[in-house]
């Protein structure tokens, strides 16, 4: 797939209503108030340029999963007032999609001005990518604008569809990840390392599987790790496993050896006799009978640390371990700081990886978190992301 995508400076937007994806699917508590802002502060470089060079813009979003649909709950109402807050001006909010509503807010819209649409999950049609919902979204505007890296992968009206209807390009988010993903994975610095975690093969299999193409080395922990363990026919204990993926693990290893990939499993683990937050912490070489493994040992996180130290590029998707538990977070946290301190290239893959970069406080020291975790997954796999594929080529 093509990824040298035309951008937001590589079209004349003054004077025109551009349609911008945006991902502002925000945690809210009980009462709606939102608790993390951090997606709609991403979304801003795209919006205060589309604004200063003269554009009427119209935001749309999903948030949250209100099944084709409206659904208080879900309203995009409190994002209007946060992105107003933050850009320092008013933006609208149209109380329907495609309504009367909608289409009177943006037909009035003018340039300098921004307007939010209301969530558009609230149409079934929607996630269906339903070309006559898409074409009435992108009567709304003259361009449209993706810049929702986290949807990209869903082939929905609002990521992909309405492009059939309009000159499409990308905002400063998703010309990120193209830029700094994309050339790791074309052009990577080398050594070149992925660090490999979470709880399933059968998550990561298409990754593995390409990343053995690419990389000179890769690093395996967290529970996935455990069916590679078994499959080499060593102890897991209770230890999560996919017995169903275990002929895969072999064959992704031995297509490792074959083209000279050094794979690194966890030589020691930190084991608990169940899973829970209160589980005593042990340190095994061998997992016995009625443990699990719950985290890297010791002396693999020496190992893995040394390995990233060195590394020309590093790219890491998944925990070492259960974080969320302070008895086993050490791994997830070593990992995170060594690539905090790296000379690497590091990325870090979104989802948990993000997750765990900001508990522990090294998300600001990488050279790139991504904003999309199942994106991130597909576009290190390899795969077409259908929000970036239908873009404009240069």
């Amino acid at each position: 797939m093509e990824y040298n995508k035309k951008n937001i400076e590589n079209v004349n937007v003054a004077n025109k209503k551009v349609l911008v994806r945006c991902d502002f699917n925000v945690p809210q508590d009980d009462t709606g108030e939102i608790t993390a802002d951090q997606r709609i502060v991403e979304s801003l470089p795209t919006l205060k340029y589309l604004l200063q060079h003269g554009a009427a813009v119209i935001a749309c979003s999903h948030l949250g999963r209100p099944k084709g649909t409206f659904n208080e709950k879900y309203s995009l109402k409190p994002v209007a007032v946060r992105l107003g807050e933050l850009l320092h001006m008013n933006v609208s909010m149209a109380s329907d999609v495609i309504g009367e509503d909608a289409k009177a807010k943006a037909a009035a819209l003018q340039p300098g001005q921004i307007m939010l649409l209301e969530n558009v999950r609230f149409h079934a049609e929607e996630e269906k990518n339903d070309p006559a919902f898409a074409k009435q979204l992108s009567g709304l505007a003259e361009l449209f604008v993706n810049d929702a890296f986290g949807t990209a992968h869903r082939a929905h009206a609002s990521t992909a569809g309405v492009a059939d209807y309009l000159p499409s390009v990308c905002g400063y988010l998703i010309q990120k990840e193209i830029n700094v993903i994309g050339k790791a994975l074309f052009s990577p610095r080398r050594p070149f390392v992925a660090v490999l975690g979470g709880a399933k093969v059968s998550d990561k299999i298409g990754v593995i599987d390409n990343l053995i193409n690419i990389c000179d080395t890769i690093i395996v922990g967290g529970a996935m790790a455990y069916t590679f363990k078994k499959a080499c026919n060593r102890p897991i204990g209770i230890s999560r496993c996919e017995e169903d993926k275990l002929e895969l693990a072999k064959e992704l290893m031995l297509k490792a050896v074959g083209l000279g990939v050094h794979f690194y499993l966890p030589g020691d683990h930190i084991v608990g006799d169940h899973f829970a937050s209160d589980a005593r912490p042990y340190i095994m070489q061998h997992i016995a009978d009625g443990m699990m493994g719950m985290d890297i040992g010791p002396s693999t996180i020496a190992r893995y640390v040394k390995e990233i130290k060195f590394a020309g590029t590093v790219i890491w998707n998944g925990p070492m371990g259960v974080f969320e538990f302070p008895s086993f977070a050490e791994g997830t946290k070593a990992v995170a700081r060594a690539m905090a301190k790296t000379d690497a290239i590091s990325i870090v893959g979104g989802g948990d990886s993000a997750a765990a970069a900001e508990k522990f406080g090294f998300a600001d020291r990488m050279d790139h978190v991504s904003t999309g975790g199942g994106a991130s997954l597909e576009f290190m796999e390899g795969l077409a992301l259908p929000g970036i594929a239908c873009l404009e080529d240069y």
